[in-house]
């Protein structure tokens, strides 16, 4: 015979409750039709167990009711082992069909065939609180934590699964993050400040729990969630993109944090260039304010980060903008010290000084050294607006070597051409025109200025063209 008598289940799941006696219930049925069956019932830690009915009779064809019961443990946290605690049930015969306590104690002493081990039933905790417990405590579950983490799962409640996967897309585990929304939590949860799950898997530094939360119906709210602030203060392109692609229509690039800073601000803050230059492709502004009138160069200057300084140097036009404190990015980087980060921000404007006095040496040291000869003023002038509008002909010709753009307008619409023209330069109109300057009719520039020789440009044009 294998055995005398059958469990109602294969383990006993307790459920934990901080602070309270907890206690789970389990039946045996004898499988004899004419013999009474004694039962002895043991658990491997009888400091922390222990069963109502550690011996006792049943009838035949007859069942009885066990407790086990968690002995007086006022931990927070539930008395989890690796393996995991058992109750052993084992059993003899009884022909007289009556025994006392102590006669069934003696019984159960002595081993032999008479006694027969008829199961083993594991113990698992269930509940919110093993639940909570396994997700914080453990970055990574093993297969037999995975599996408790589970089973603790079915005496949780809808709200109670929902309550469970902030902390565990907190902790990043994207397995616990997938079991909870197919036990039943709700992926469009909002905290206390209405704020979506999104933000908190991004924070995780998961890719694998954001797109499961967005394959999942995931919601934001942007002007509370903030994800491209969030991702670019991680740097995360990755998440940038995807959030981009996932929420185009939810999304307006250019919304600000409580404090008027845009994302581009942020990644600024944090010297993230790749984030910077990601933010000016969807579309977020470079020469935005914060509430402080400070931009993200203002930020990028104070706290010396080249990289991106140089950056918003190029796709922005404030370098001259003062904040409410009347501070300029240079000022800032002056003012903490980041001296190299101070002559970068000022390239442009000895850029500027040279091709003002034709300090052609000066010139080709600051382009060899990297000035970008296409920067602009706080007006929208190029060093080649300044040369030809001074009429330094040999620093347009430098400059135009080095690439300057003839043809790039100012903020009036003005191109260099048309500075040379108001100041009166023909010969230097006359160069600019022969490098494919602007193609604005002469005529245009009729009353302009009256001391230009119009007849006299035309004429040295056509030869040139000719």
């Amino acid at each position: 015979m294998d055995r005398l008598v059958k469990p109602d289940r294969n383990e006993v799941q307790v459920l934990f409750i901080k602070s309270q006696k907890c206690s789970s219930t389990f039946k045996l049925t004898n499988l004899m039709h004419t013999m009474t069956v004694a039962v002895s019932l043991t658990t491997t830690n009888p400091s922390i167990f222990s069963i109502n009915k550690p011996f006792s009779i049943i009838p035949p064809l007859s069942s009885s009711n066990y407790t086990l019961q968690l002995i007086d443990y006022h931990h927070h946290h539930p008395p989890l082992s690796d393996p995991p605690d058992a109750v052993t049930i084992r059993t003899a015969m009884l022909p007289t069909g009556k025994a006392h306590h102590d006669d069934l104690r003696r019984l159960f002493s002595k081993p032999g065939p008479h006694v027969f081990r008829d199961a083993v039933l594991t113990i698992s905790f269930v509940g919110p609180t093993v639940a909570e417990f396994l997700i914080t405590t453990h970055h990574t579950l093993t297969h037999e934590r995975f599996k408790l983490f589970t089973n603790s799962l079915s005496q949780c409640t809808k709200p109670q699964l929902t309550s469970l996967i902030k902390p565990a897309i907190e902790h990043g585990n994207a397995e616990t993050v997938a079991v909870l929304i197919k036990a039943g939590a709700n992926p469009n949860f909002r905290d206390s400040a209405g704020k979506s799950l999104i933000p908190y898997a991004i924070q995780s530094g998961n890719f694998d729990i954001l797109k499961l939360l967005v394959d999942s119906g995931t919601r934001i709210d942007n002007s509370v969630d903030l994800v491209l602030h969030e991702a670019a203060a991680m740097n995360r392109i990755d998440f940038m993109e995807f959030l981009f692609d996932s929420f185009r229509d939810e999304l307006d690039v250019n919304s600000v944090n409580q404090n008027g800073e845009t994302p581009i601000h942020v990644a600024a803050i944090h010297g993230h260039v790749e984030a910077i230059e990601f933010s000016v492709s969807i579309g977020v502004n470079p020469n935005a304010v914060d509430i402080n009138g400070s931009t993200a160069l203002h930020f990028a200057a104070s706290n010396g980060n080249l990289n991106a300084v140089e950056f918003l140097l190029e796709c922005s036009n404030v370098k001259y903008v003062r904040n409410r404190f009347g501070k300029t990015a240079f000022a800032l980087a002056e003012e903490n010290k980041h001296f190299q980060l101070g002559e970068t921000l000022r390239f442009g404007d000895l850029l500027f000084r040279a091709s003002r006095v034709d300090d052609v040496h000066a010139l080709k040291r600051l382009l060899g050294e990297g000035a970008w000869v296409n920067r602009t003023d706080q007006n929208g002038w190029t060093a080649l607006h300044w040369a030809a509008f001074k009429g330094r002909i040999k620093s347009v010709k430098v400059l135009i070597d080095h690439g300057a753009c003839v043809d790039l307008v100012d903020d009036a619409g003005y191109t260099p051409l048309h500075c040379a023209v108001e100041a009166g330069h023909l010969q230097v109109a006359i160069l600019l025109i022969g490098y494919g300057g602007s193609q604005v009719s002469l005529k245009s520039f009729q009353g302009v200025v009256a001391t230009l020789d119009l007849e006299s440009l035309e004429k040295h044009v056509t030869l040139i063209s000719s």
